[in-house]
């Protein structure tokens, strides 16, 4: 079988290790998920030029219509057809068509509605992208960026919503690694509620991983990723240990001589050391997780159900969520989660808020405090990501430690929750950039943000 290149330059060994990649990780996986690449793939020069985003808009490309759809049209997880740009675009906005999912219930009460004040002048800022000389409007970094749907809230009210493609509003998309935000919420909150213990050894929690690399780890290493793993998410290397991961995160049924680990747990048992513990960043899914699992075990609940009872069901969301299961049907923590737009901000405004809803304090302020405060810079830099000097992570949480402290939840082909806090602004994008890499989108998209926060600053205080 001939060796099979990606549209953004990951070299994989043959087709089929692309399939296992897709399937079991779904471009959620962390070397891909950050700012910008610390190893080769990032500098990979992609293959071909891609479609842009009007030319590849799902609905013109007529992929899965049709009753039976034509055999052109048709996309599939089993052979990763389904994850392939342009495929992709149609395919994040109905993961659960193609994969086994559980979800994150809403409830039964009305959702809350969102109030709007929309800004028609935000289309229209002008920004300059990184090393760049020529200004873009933010209207136009939408298309550059291929946005499937953008919503900007300011002191709580959405002044910013636009769907592209296939996201409508009423339908879910993949957040990708956004979905480590969410389990470092949860395990902020029940340090925070006194639930967790965060300076213990994840053993004490979860024994069976006595053996493993995470058998010495602390909690709080492994909501920060400085934890010391033998892990490696080089995709040029067929002997990495993501390919084991991955196939044992694959829900889709295994090879008949399959003999490695089934489901994401038996796998974390198996993850060797390297490495001291706590002395460096490394942004590696594996940590998120072990972090599902420390929380189930200390909560007796899945994620899904974790998350439902403490957050979905308490802040009037329009929609249930879901998680992507592995084959034993426990949730994907580490990139799985697919949710609506509005309610994607309702979350980033219970976090803006410092855990208070509609007066009720739904997530403990000191949970936010902590997010917000970030982690070790030095930890941070040693791992490498010069287009993020001075960032930090904090309980799954990217931190920019810039001048308004802002802080973000981010996943790859554009996925992302950006909270400015002196803004008073939450901005939330969905994308299916056909790079998976955040470094292809975040020149033209960070200081599009920063345009944005400048601006609603500017605007005199909204009128009670």
């Amino acid at each position: 079988m001939s060796e099979f290149i990606d549209l953004h330059g990951t070299r994989f060994g043959t087709f089929s290790s692309y399939r296992t990649f897709f399937c079991g990780l779904l471009c959620s996986l962390p070397l891909l998920t950050s700012g910008g690449l610390a190893q080769a793939a990032e500098t990979s020069a992609p293959t071909a030029t891609p479609l842009s985003a009007q030319d590849s808009d799902p609905n013109n490309m007529g992929w899965m219509q049709g009753f039976p759809p034509a055999p052109d049209k048709r996309l599939k997880a089993a052979d990763g057809s389904f994850f392939e740009f342009p495929a992709l675009r149609y395919s994040v906005t109905h993961m659960r068509q193609f994969l086994p999912t559980v979800a994150v219930s809403r409830g039964l009460a009305a959702p809350q509605p969102l109030a709007y004040r929309l800004d028609p002048l935000i289309d229209s800022l002008q920004f300059l992208p990184w090393n760049s000389k020529q200004p873009m409007s933010f209207a136009d970094s939408l298309w550059h960026n291929y946005t499937d749907g953008m919503l900007i809230l300011h002191q709580g009210e959405v002044v910013y919503e636009r769907y592209f493609g296939s996201l409508k509003e009423d339908n879910k998309h993949a957040a990708m690694s956004v979905t480590k935000s969410f389990t470092g919420t949860l395990a902020a909150m029940l340090v925070a509620e006194g639930a967790l213990d965060p300076s213990k050894a994840v053993v004490e929690y979860v024994p069976e991983l006595k053996d493993s690399a995470f058998g010495d780890a602390t909690v709080r290493q492994v909501m920060d990723m400085t934890t010391g793993l033998q892990y490696s998410e080089d995709y040029a290397d067929p002997k990495a240990e993501v390919w084991e991961y991955s196939a044992a995160g694959n829900p889709l049924p295994k090879p008949a001589d399959y003999t490695g680990p089934v489901g994401y747990f038996e796998y974390l048992t198996r993850v060797n050391k390297q490495g001291e513990h706590g002395q460096a960043f490394g942004y590696k899914t594996i940590n998120s997780d072990a972090l599902g699992w420390i929380i189930s075990r200390a909560t007796g609940q899945s994620v899904a159900e974790l998350l439902s009872e403490k957050i979905w069901r308490r802040i009037g969301m329009e929609q249930d969520a879901y998680y992507q299961v592995d084959e034993l049907g426990i949730p994907f923590a580490g990139g799985g989660l697919s949710a609506g737009l509005r309610d994607m901000a309702r979350f980033g405004e219970l976090i803006r808020n410092r855990g208070q809803w509609l007066g009720e304090q739904i997530v403990p302020a000191t949970a936010i405090d902590d997010i917000r405060k970030g982690g070790s810079k030095d930890a941070f830099a040693k791992a490498g990501y010069d287009k993020l000097k001075g960032w930090s992570y904090r309980n799954m949480w990217w931190v920019t430690h810039n001048a308004n402290g802002a802080f973000a939840a981010r996943g790859v082909h554009g996925q992302t929750i950006y909270i400015d806090p002196a803004a008073e602004m939450v901005l939330v994008r969905f994308a299916s950039h056909p790079v998976a890499a955040n470094g292809a989108n975040d020149p033209t998209s960070l200081p599009a943000y920063q345009a944005v926060a400048d601006h609603l600053m500017a605007k005199p205080v909204a009128q009670p």
